[in-house]
């Protein structure tokens, strides 16, 4: 089966603006270029605001092209024969690799070694980098005990740079202290997983779709009620035997995941109807350009709507652009209209709870992520996959749009380089000099973050194209 870009560009899209969010000047941009809980100047977290920027569907963005992978990844398994036990334990191996990834990158950033940051901060920084290769990539020709004992060795290390290493502030190693992004798609992963699996079984005889749907709402109301004062539903979410590890809250985000997961599914069975491939022609590729521009001005009018608390304006305008999307997706002929129309209706569902929700949990807020929040982007990752959809595998630009998928088949690389390789290799040469004149100015302040995240994307890209994957 040939590759999903579309979908290796959207967790691409997600990565690269993770890392933009990340590395543009605080303080002197506009709120809308930071999330909305955090707003300029001081970027204190105010819970009791609600709202929605591009920086907030970064996260959201992330996860579901996670969950629409894993009709790919668990389910091609699935049809191979292999036992339900052994993809199992993969899945809570994965989590395990994660978790772990989320606190050994924690421990090694510069700022949290040294303070101020030094030589010796920078050079542990890359030397980190250097652990993960051998930690999560696969060397797929060499022998499987040679497999094995580059990964103990590549542990081992990690572990002893965590143990004998010296941080800032009197810190020492603490399995608690991890990257909250990481340990929360860790847990995901885990969660997400075990439900695509459940659902798959052959005791269901093809109802996995229904149980799902099932599952999505029983979720749905166990982040409901987990507002109430004392209820049990606030005790289950609120429940984690290890919290460093495994927290209950985490499951609200499979409200992404599962939609996710029947995109996915979707996506799947288009690609397996190759025989049935849209021809281009002026009047498919017509229409196919209407669905593009329909589904990016339901994200661009929804950030705007939502964000200036216009619910009103919101839900008009996005009815218009999702019946757009369905109408004219119906007009495609062939294999690539019929996915369309299929998430366009998908996004539809998704949009119209978002828009009930939105009273909700004191409105769409990421944190703690409300359903009118869950919801809603989830709909906003069903659009955006409609529209990357039709430009990288319909009008096939997988050139200009390379910076997107080669990101997105190595999102673990793109996460960290910033941090263990851009920043440090800056100030080891003298290169972060001239970042300097960068924190002036809001414009200046937006180069900045598209300086480094340029940056970013190249080293990605270069890891990519020798296929060094990192794996879980």
């Amino acid at each position: 089966m040939k590759r999903a870009y579309a979908l290796d560009a959207l967790r691409g899209y997600a990565i690269i603006t993770m890392v933009l969010s990340a590395t543009v000047v605080a303080g002197i941009l506009p709120e809308w270029m930071y999330h909305a809980q955090t707003p300029p100047p001081t970027h204190a977290y105010m819970p009791e605001i609600s709202g929605l920027t591009w920086v907030d569907l970064v996260f959201p963005f992330f996860l579901f092209a996670m969950g629409a992978a894993l009709p790919f990844s668990i389910g091609s398994r699935l049809e191979r024969g292999h036992k339900w036990w052994s993809i199992a334990a993969d899945v809570v191996l994965r989590w395990l690799q994660l978790a772990f990834f989320a606190i050994f990158i924690q421990h090694f950033y510069p700022y949290v070694l040294s303070s101020p940051q030094d030589v010796r901060s920078w050079l542990l920084a890359l030397a980190a980098f250097a652990v993960l290769f051998p930690m999560f990539m696969r060397f797929e020709k060499v022998a499987v005990w040679g497999r094995v004992a580059i990964k103990v060795a590549a542990y081992g290390v990690a572990v002893a740079m965590l143990l004998t290493t010296s941080y800032a502030h009197d810190r020492s190693f603490s399995p608690e202290f991890s990257n909250i992004i990481i340990l929360i798609l860790s847990n995901v992963a885990l969660f997400a997983g075990l439900a695509y699996l459940a659902t798959s079984a052959k005791w269901l005889k093809g109802k996995g779709r229904g149980v799902r749907v099932v599952l999505f709402g029983a979720l749905a109301l166990l982040v409901l009620g987990g507002d109430v004062e004392g209820s049990w539903a606030g005790d289950v979410l609120h429940y984690s035997p290890v919290w460093w590890l495994l927290r209950m809250d985490y499951l609200r985000y499979l409200l992404i995941l599962l939609p996710a997961i029947e995109a996915g599914e979707m996506l799947r069975e288009s690609m397996k109807a190759s025989a049935e491939a849209t021809e281009h022609n002026s009047r498919n590729n017509r229409w196919a350009a209407v669905v593009a521009v329909a589904a990016v001005a339901l994200v661009v009018c929804t950030l705007g709507a939502v964000q200036n608390h216009l619910i009103g304006l919101w839900a008009v305008v996005a009815a218009a652009m999702l019946a757009v999307m369905v109408v004219a997706s119906g007009r495609v002929d062939g294999a690539m209209g019929t996915l369309w129309r299929r998430l366009s209706m998908l996004a539809v569902v998704l949009m119209v709870l978002g828009v009930v929700a939105e009273p909700l949990q004191g409105g769409v807020k990421k944190d703690p992520a409300t359903l009118g929040y869950l919801f809603t982007t989830a709909g906003l990752a069903v659009s955006s996959l409609v529209a990357l959809s039709v430009a990288v595998d319909y009008f096939g630009w997988r050139k200009a749009f390379a910076f997107l998928w080669q990101s997105g088949q190595n999102p673990m690389v793109a996460y960290v380089a910033c941090d263990l390789v851009v920043y440090p290799l800056l100030n080891l040469t003298g290169g972060v000099a001239l970042l300097g004149p960068l924190y002036g100015s809001p414009w200046l302040g937006a180069l900045h973050g598209v300086v480094l995240t340029t940056i970013t994307i190249l080293i990605t890209m270069f890891t990519t194209r020798r296929r060094w994957f990192w794996r879980t």
